[in-house]
C-alpha cells in the first residue's frame, strides 16, 4: 500500500463518518501525478459534489510540497485529476452542518466543494491547508519582488 493510501486511511480511522470509498484507488492517480521531488505532507478525503445526498464520488484531497492535489479514480475507466498551485489558490472555507462538514476551495478558474466530511475534521483541515498555503504565497510574492527588484 502506497504512503497516500496510508495517509488517507489514518485520516478516515480519525474521522470515521466521513464518507469514502476505494481510497487506494483513488490514491494511485495521486501518486501517477508526483513530481519526483514532490513530498505529501497531508491527505483527507470526501465526496466532490455540492449536493450532500450525492455519496458516489469519493476524492482525495493531498496537500503537497508543491500543490494541492485532488483525484477521483473513475469506477469503470479514466479518472478525474486537478491540481491546484498557490498562484491559482483564492480562499479556503468550511461549513459545518447537522452530520457533516464541507471544505471549500476557492480557485482563480472554479471552486472545488468536498463535502461529507466529519465535521470534526474541519479545524484541522482549515488549519493545514491555510496555513501551507500563506507560507507558499509568501514565497511566490517574495520571488516576484526579488525579480522586481533586479
Amino acid at each position: 500500500m502506497n504512503y497516500i493510501c496510508e495517509q488517507a486511511i489514518e485520516f478516515k480511522k480519525k474521522y470515521p463518518t466521513t464518507i469514502a470509498w476505494r481510497l487506494k484507488k483513488h490514491s494511485e492517480v495521486i501518486k501517477k501525478h508526483l513530481s519526483a521531488d514532490e513530498a505529501i505532507l497531508y491527505v483527507f478525503a470526501g465526496q466532490k459534489s455540492p449536493f450532500i445526498w450525492d455519496m458516489f464520488s469519493t476524492y482525495l484531497v493531498a496537500l503537497t510540497n508543491k500543490r494541492i492535489l485532488v483525484a477521483e479514480k473513475r469506477l469503470l475507466f479514466g479518472y478525474y485529476f486537478i491540481s491546484i498551485t498557490p498562484e491559482m489558490f483564492n480562499d479556503l472555507s468550511v461549513q459545518s452542518g447537522i452530520l457533516w462538514g464541507k471544505v471549500f476551495i476557492d480557485t482563480i478558474k472554479e471552486q472545488v466543494i468536498i463535502n461529507n466530511i466529519d465535521k470534526r475534521s474541519l479545524a484541522e483541515i482549515q488549519n493545514r491547508v491555510s496555513e501551507y498555503m500563506l507560507e507558499e504565497k509568501r514565497k511566490v510574492v517574495k520571488v516576484e519582488k526579488d525579480n522586481y527588484d533586479n
